[in-house]
């Protein structure tokens, strides 16, 4: 083994990390697997997991600088460290109360460096907890000392990350005296990127509002209220506007429906000048008896089995293109939109307006 030339106290200390290098491996399989179970459970989405075990080396050399300091190997708290890394604020506080019900924390030691309001401190906003693995939630008789190791958990955001490994890249320290200049330099990016985090958080926080908005209004039938885009055609597909015709069009041959997202008819609908759901609610009242009669004329001679939950939908929009006098260029011009452009939608359009053109509807 390397011999690092370190005192007899600090060689004792790497002696036992060395000794206890099985039981750290242990550690962090039952806390990674630990919390990694309570994020999913959680719904939260990070931009990162990570830990590490210090390597030998970083070991000696924190050991001839500070080993002193040090009794024993349990006085060392970052041997093991685990780092999580959120995309807004709000949900490092999340992952930060997660920990707190799942581990005991050292308070003493532990530091939320997001409350020491430095002019430059952006880079090393995290959130350092100081950890034990609490018996009550594992416990392994041939490890015992497994609880009594403390470790190092660190919560910050990516913009945060990004700015402290820049920081350490280019060996910036706020302690050391640099010119004024850099120190501005680097204090008006912290400073920028300090309020992208906050509009991050702010602009993930009105979406969610405008959603709920959105929802509620569908819910409750006020949908000329509601302008017809991404968000809001999710929300009142949810209503399955289109399944009353899609049942009656599948039972004359009776086909099961296979599920498909109406979402690529969105371009489609706003193109049509559609600009709120309650122009969709229109559309489909006023052509949803004239949408089932041309699948009538399309299906009544088949023995289709199968169809997708857009039948009603293409059908809806084909009739409505058609008493616009959109005629066979509309439909082509539709199936270019949903489809992507292709001859095959061409010959669609003209198998599709020579059976609409005996209906009642083209003929009024």
């Amino acid at each position: 083994m390397k011999d690092y030339g370190l005192d007899l106290h600090c060689t004792m200390l790497l002696e036992d990390y060395r000794e206890k290098l099985p039981v750290y491996s242990l550690l962090q399989q039952v806390v990674m697997k630990k919390l990694k179970d309570l994020v999913k459970q959680a719904g939260i989405e990070l931009n990162s997991m990570e830990s590490r075990i210090k390597a030998e080396e970083s070991f000696a050399g924190k050991l001839e600088r500070k080993g002193s300091k040090y009794q024993s190997i349990t006085d060392i708290t970052d041997i093991f460290g685990a780092r999580i890394i959120t995309f807004y604020n709000e949900d490092v506080d999340r992952i930060a109360s997660m920990a707190e019900s799942l581990f005991d924390i050292d308070w003493a030691n532990s530091i939320d460096k997001r409350k020491m309001h430095q002019f430059d401190s952006f880079g090393y906003n995290s959130l350092h907890y100081i950890c034990r693995l609490p018996k009550t939630i594992f416990y392994d008789e041939q490890y015992p000392e497994l609880n009594e190791i403390p470790f190092e958990l660190q919560m910050r955001t990516a913009l945060q990350h990004v700015w402290s490994a820049i920081q350490h890249d280019i060996g910036y320290k706020s302690e050391i005296e640099t010119p004024l200049e850099y120190h501005r330099a680097l204090s008006r990016l912290a400073g920028m990127l300090e309020l992208a985090d906050n509009e991050f958080s702010r602009i993930r926080t009105d979406i969610s509002d405008y959603r709920r908005q959105i929802q509620s209004l569908v819910q409750d039938g006020k949908l000329e209220e509601v302008l017809l885009d991404g968000d809001a055609f999710r929300s009142y597909t949810e209503t399955q506007p289109f399944d009353k015709l899609n049942k009656r069009i599948a039972a004359i041959t009776q086909a099961e429906l296979h599920q498909s997202s109406p979402m690529p008819y969105l371009k489609l609908l706003r193109a049509m000048g559609m600009n709120t759901l309650g122009d969709v609610e229109r559309m489909i009242k006023e052509n949803d008896d004239d949408a089932y009669q041309l699948a009538l004329f399309q299906l009544g001679s088949t023995d289709i089995d199968i169809l997708s939950s857009n039948v009603g939908l293409q059908n809806l929009c084909i009739v409505h293109i058609l008493k616009s006098d959109g005629g066979k260029q509309g439909i082509k011009w539709m199936f270019d939109i949903i489809n992507g452009k292709s001859e095959h939608n061409n010959a669609m359009a003209e198998i599709i307006l020579k059976q609409a053109s005996k209906l009642a509807f083209m003929n009024k």
